[in-house]
């Protein structure tokens, strides 16, 4: 038996750490708290002897702690959680124990004072937050059980919970509080540690000795060691608390984000006060006031603008898109912003070019999403269902709350700037759409593309309505779990594989099968083993008995049964599981339903006819254990099958439904984009499309519903003997019709019968033909009605179609080959398929986890408490709303501040690359308003430049060649990035021109130099270049930030050319063949000057020189560098803060005392520092510097040069360990360097 040495403590975590690891070891133990012997050679507890005759001995928390948990299973299922156990591990060694420390020793009266405990109290919980932040979406530490990880880190936090963390503490850490008393309520944990109590009040305390040994010499010696580690700590800790606090003496404050508002009374659709003096700072509210109704006046978004007719010819081409429809049931998200952003700059960007440009709006009625919605305000108001009120007056109930509601998507559409044709809305449930609706189903019908099955399904039994695939949540459990079901008290059991036997007919053997959902096995009809099994050959012919009826099954031999999955035989349920569908279907087995639409079961015998499906799960489990046919019950991972509406849990179910032949639809829709006729971006996606497309299913489109497009289809009784009556599933007794008496003279001749032997039922369950948002450019085809025909030729087929690549086969696959089957020609030419957007922790965006953003909230801020109401209006659940908020309050504890739409938009362009997912942090968007308020001042601080006077001429001079350079590489990316659909590539060049090379370098200081220092004629061509930077560069960031781009633009003087153009989005867009100055040549020397800015900039820096401007002296290798130095002089002076800049050639003469750098092969740099700095206090602080570095380098050396290192820490920790030892190398190479030149000047 091995033996555990412990400490006699009852507050020494490491021992206890060791103690709670134990308890999960298979294998018992000896515990001891006396000190292990001294033959040993054991030197700290607590220590580990493995065998009984003194064998194997580990010393150590971790090494102990690590070998007992693996002995348990406890350190991770793979060796990625291995590696995070280990980083827990040391997260407790290094970050969280020297802290807890420093809080608690003085309370138990070891040491230290009030002052550093104080200060060490904020890093604990500064260490606790990182701590808390982590578990946020968590229930442990590493994977979904319990690890060392959390033994390790909550025997750390032992501590602090007990004596220093008070209830308001707790309180701020409400994950690490709810994942501590977890673990420590564990059974393992309780055995060691038993009831903790938590500290009411931080006070000191004295607790009780188990035992009181006397402590050796060598425990006296480690104390002290570990005392005096500690103090180094503490000090360390309190010089970096008084560095903070300087550093926020020194800075000063951030000014909190102004808030302006545009008070000029204008009435609705008029232009908006441009006289006006542009207020002192960028403000959201003040830039987007008025504008979007004034271009919706005056017709700026329809296609119409600038032209007499939209069928007359444009050479410039002609742009359309539709929009895909959000759904009418409430307001928009993030990703519908990002979907939003994308269409509406390149909608602008075609218009700005010319092109005949129709981004056509729409709304999705959203059948079932629709019909809960109302269901529930229905009850909740008035205790009404809808079957108390009956079709018509629910249907009516659905258009008043349409009405009322149904405008918030549209009102966020505008204040995103989305410039829709809105004269050209459609809502897919509008008269000419019902009818598009049913002329296509009809068409189909007659055709035998749309024809009556009956197959498995997926069923909801709250909704009482089939559900597609895209409406099924897929929920991974990794073993028994506990799920809310709609309509049970109690919450049902999942995750567990129940094992029972069936009887062998005339024979005692029996045949062991397993099953997840042990109700369903009352509607078996056989039992499956591999062919090529040996166990079962005997068993060909035979027949099991149902424990429950006079059921005989046959024992069927089929391939898709995996014989190494349980004993090799599986239950087979023909009517209730896809798989075994297939099988029933290949063995001609009986298809017995034992649900009906309400989950009530039917079809079985007594007790259990009637009962609830769930219900029916218990006593189904409970009368097999009381005939001898249960087996076991164990933990079992799947995925269990969500409806997203209802939260129900999906039922296979057979029933006879719609469906529609993909299959010659589908081979289209593959090889349009096989043969380069549909081009999908990006073209990673074709893999997704072919293997979706090449193995089709038939589409269910049936719903039932109420809310929806009814079904034209009739199924016919006639009344005639010579007729034989039909059945439901049979399509042959179903016709369509635009009417009822079209239907009627359609089964009349089908049946050769006079009509009135016809009687028609449009049957009692009403459903809903899923019109797929083609509706918007597909559909309108089939018919004439209701649509212009001008339209149709001109804007069908579309341009582009841009949505997330999520749904690519669930909609743009489907919009594909119903465009193809009704009209002949695809939809549209291109897809753009953009990433889905998930939290800056990069998780799924859901209500339940408080991460969803409405786009207004980013648009015009909202407060911590404001989006806690928004919760308490939703139709969450107490328990989810709480976890909610939790949600919020960690990722926006002072709640969103306005960034305005510009931002907004900007961001999410600048996100979107072509990847799969963006993890959007609102930070990054309030850092682009951020860049809106660098734009307003720049173009304000231009604007004086220029003066009351300026008149713009029509031709600019080349003379400042550098920016005019710049200017046209940044047309020329953005409209490669427009072509390319590479959004990041246009707003990194938009962000680079404005900020870095026309702000940073040619506006603040180049052409301010020139206007005030430089001739007459210079500062005309100066004013000249910097309106055509300033006019280009808002025509370029006009797309994306529409509201700024106006607003500044309209505050400056035209050119004659431009005068025609009222407004800056019908401005032409800047084009590359306009902008013909790139010089290579400018932007090599520009890009060596910046490179010699860059290094003056970063001497200075070195040699903390502020304010003070030093002489600078360029040593040169040859004349060719030295007249570039000369050329440039002056740019380089004012941009790197110097006094004068001096060209030296290679062999010239510099002074003395000065710091010397390399800019490039061809230009060294030397900054004269005598006599501007104390050259002795600089050598002493960078000697101190350098000391540190050294041990902190040989610390880290010490630890990579262990013999375990590479396989005991991780490989992302060896890489950042890697790191540090290069970085502090050069930090110390710089440090020697800087301390050998101080001495030379001495």
């Amino acid at each position: 038996m091995a033996s555990l040495y412990v400490s006699p403590h009852p507050d020494d975590f490491r021992s206890l750490m060791a103690l709670v690891a134990a308890e999960f070891c298979p294998s018992r133990l000896c515990t001891l708290i006396e000190d292990p012997p001294a033959s040993l050679a054991l030197c700290s507890r607590p220590s580990l002897v493995l065998g009984s005759g003194g064998g194997e001995v580990l010393s150590g928390a971790s090494a102990v702690a690590w070998y007992l948990a693996s002995q348990g299973k406890r350190i991770g299922s793979n060796a990625k959680q291995e590696s995070q156990v280990w980083q827990w591990l040391s997260f407790a060694d290094n970050e969280l124990i020297p802290v807890s420390c420093a809080v608690v020793f003085p309370l138990l009266g070891v040491m230290g004072s009030m002052q550093l405990q104080q200060s060490s109290h904020a890093e604990m919980m500064r260490v606790l937050n990182v701590l808390d932040k982590n578990l946020e979406p968590r229930t442990f530490l590493v994977g979904d059980s319990l690890t060392l990880a959390d033994i390790a880190v909550a025997t750390a936090a032992l501590l602090p919970f007990k004596y220093a963390l008070e209830p308001s503490n707790r309180k701020a850490l409400t994950n690490v509080t709810r994942w501590f008393l977890t673990c420590v309520n564990q059974p393992q944990f309780v055995k060691v540690l038993g009831q903790i109590s938590l500290c009411e009040k931080m006070v000191p305390v004295t607790p009780k000795l188990s035992v009181a040994p006397v402590p050796t010499e060598a425990q006296l010696k480690k104390e002290a060691k570990n005392r005096e580690k500690l103090e180094k700590f503490q000090k360390k800790k309190e010089m970096e608390e008084k560095k903070k606090q300087e550093k926020k003496l020194a800075k000063p404050e951030k000014k909190d984000l102004g808030v302006i508002s545009y008070d000029v009374p204008t009435p609705n659709g008029e232009k908006k006060d441009v006289l006006s003096p542009l207020p002192d700072s960028y403000s959201p509210q003040y830039v987007e006031a008025a504008w979007y109704s004034w271009w919706e006046k005056q017709g700026y978004f329809k296609p119409e603008y600038g032209r007499k007719s939209i069928s007359e010819p444009n050479p410039r081409g002609v742009f359309m898109m539709c929009i895909p429809p959000p759904n009418v049931t409430g307001s928009l998200h993030l990703g519908h912003a990002l979907t939003n952003a994308i269409q509406d700059c390149l909608t602008r960007w075609h218009r700005m070019r010319g092109e005949t440009t129709l981004w056509n709006p729409g709304c999705d009625h959203a059948g079932i999403a629709t019909q809960v919605v109302v269901e529930k305000k229905l009850m909740r108001e008035r205790g009404l269902s809808r079957h108390d009120l009956g079709r018509d007056q629910f249907i009516q109930e659905v258009w008043k709350w349409k009405n009322e509601k149904g405008d918030r998507i549209y009102h966020q559409l505008k204040k995103l700037g989305s410039s829709l044709d809105w004269d050209r809305a459609c809502f897919t449930m509008d008269p000419k759409l019902s009818y598009a609706v049913q002329e296509a189903f009809i068409r189909l019908h007659e055709d035998g593309v749309i024809y009556r099955s009956k197959r498995l399904v997926n069923w909801s039994c709250t909704l009482n309505s089939a559900i597609s695939d895209i409406e099924v949540d897929k929920k991974e459990l990794t073993g028994r779990t506990l799920l809310p079901v709609p309509g049970y008290k109690d919450k049902v059991e999942f995750g567990v594989l129940v094992s029972f036997s069936y009887k062998i007919e005339g024979s005692d053997e029996e045949v062991i099968v397993a099953t997840t959902r042990i109700e369903t096995m009352l509607g078996d009809s056989a039992v499956a083993v591999h062919p090529a099994d040996p166990r079962y050959q005997h068993l060909k012919g035979k027949m099991v008995l149902h424990p429950f009826c006079d059921r005989k099954m046959p024992i069927v031999f089929d391939e898709f049964v995996d014989v190494n999955f349980g004993t090799g035989a599986v239950k087979i349920t023909p009517a209730h599981d896809h798989n075994d569908y297939e099988v029933g279907n290949r063995h001609h087995l009986a298809f017995i339903n034992i649900l009906d639409e309400n989950g009530l079961l039917i079809n079985v015998p007594a007790p259990f006819l009637g009962m609830k499906r769930f219900e029916a799960r218990k006593a189904v489990l409970q009368a097999l254990k009381d005939r001898g046919h249960f087996k076991e019950t164990k933990d079992n991972p799947m995925v269990v099958p969500v409806c997203s509406r209802s939260k129900d849990i999906v039922e296979p179910l057979l029933k006879p439904q719609w469906y529609v032949d993909c299959a010659d639809m589908g081979k289209q829709a593959a090889d349009s984009v096989r043969e380069g006729r549909l081009k999908i971006i990006p073209d990673h996606h074709h893999k997704t499309w072919f293997n979706w497309l090449d193995n089709i299913r038939d589409w269910c489109i049936s719903r039932q519903l109420w809310w929806g497009h009814r079904i034209p289809a009739y199924f016919v009784t006639v009344t005639d003997p010579s007729v034989t009556p039909g059945e439901d599933m049979d399509g042959h007794y179903w016709v369509s019709g635009r009417t009822e008496e079209e239907a009627r003279d359609k089964a009349a001749k089908r049946f050769n019968v006079s009509t009135d032997k016809i009687t028609l039922r449009q049957g009692k369950i009403f459903s809903q033909m899923m019109i797929i948002y083609s509706g918007m450019d597909v559909i309108p085809s089939v018919c004439n009605t209701g649509f212009p025909l001008s339209d149709l030729s001109v804007f069908y087929p579309g341009t582009l179609l841009e949505t997330g690549h999520d749904i690519l086969f669930f909609w743009v696959a489907r919009m594909v080959m119903m465009g193809l089957k009704l009209t002949g020609k695809l939809p549209f030419k291109e897809v753009y398929l953009h990433a889905v957007v998930r939290d800056a922790h990069g998780r799924k965006m859901s209500k339940s986890l408080g991460n969803v953003i409405d786009p207004l909230d980013v648009i015009t801020g909202i407060s911590l408490e404001g989006l806690y109401a928004q919760l308490q209006d939703s139709n969450l659940d107490p328990v989810e709303v709480e976890k909610a908020k939790q949600g919020q309050k960690s990722d926006y504890p002072t709640g969103i501040p306005e960034c305005g739409t510009d931002a907004l938009r900007f961001a999410l362009c600048a996100y979107t690359s072509q990847g799969r997912d963006i993890n959007m942090d609102v930070n990054r968007i309030l850092g682009y308003r951020h860049f809106c308020n660098k734009l307003w001042n720049a173009v304000k601080f231009a604007m004086r430049t220029l003066g009351d006077n300026f008149v713009p001429s029509e031709k600019e001079s080349v003379s400042d060649r550098w920016i005019l350079s710049r200017l046209c590489t940044a047309v020329g990316l953005c409209n490669a990035g427009f072509q390319a659909y590479d959004f990041p590539a246009i707003t990194t060049a938009i962000y680079n021109f404005w900020l870095y090379e026309l702000c940073d370098v040619y506006l603040v200081r180049v052409c301010l130099a020139c206007v005030c220092v430089g001739s007459q004629s210079q500062a005309v061509v100066c004013r000249q270049t910097l309106f055509t930077c300033l006019e280009t560069g808002l025509l370029l960031l006009a797309p994306i930030m529409p509201f700024v781009g106006e607003e500044l633009y309209q505050r400056l003087p035209r050119r004659r050319s431009q005068d025609g153009h009222p407004s800056i989005h019908v401005t032409p867009y800047p084009e590359t063949e306009e902008f013909c100055w790139h010089s290579e040549d400018v932007d090599r020397q520009m890009e060596f000057v910046m490179t010699v800015v860059r290094t003056i900039r970063s001497l200075r820096a070195d040699y903390n020189l502020t304010r003070t401007r030093a002489d600078c002296y360029l040593q040169c290798i040859d004349s060719e560098t030295m007249s570039l130095v000369e050329l440039y002089s002056l740019q380089i002076q004012t941009l790197s803060l110097s006094q004068t800049i001096q060209p030296v050639p290679a062999t010239g003469a510099v002074p003395e005392g000065c710091a010397v750098a390399i800019a490039s092969d061809r230009c060294t740099v030397h900054l004269v520092l005598k006599g501007l700095i104390d050259l002795e206090k600089e050598v002493a602080k960078l000697t101190v510097k350098k000391g540190e570095l050294e041990k902190q380098m040989d610390k880290l050396r010490e630890k990579m040069e262990k013999s375990d290192y590479k396989e005991k820490v991780p490989v992302k920790v060896q890489d950042l360990d890697a790191e540090k030892l290069r970085q502090s190398q050069t930090e110390l190479e710089k440090a020697t360097e800087a301390i050998d030149n101080f001495k030379r000047m001495v």
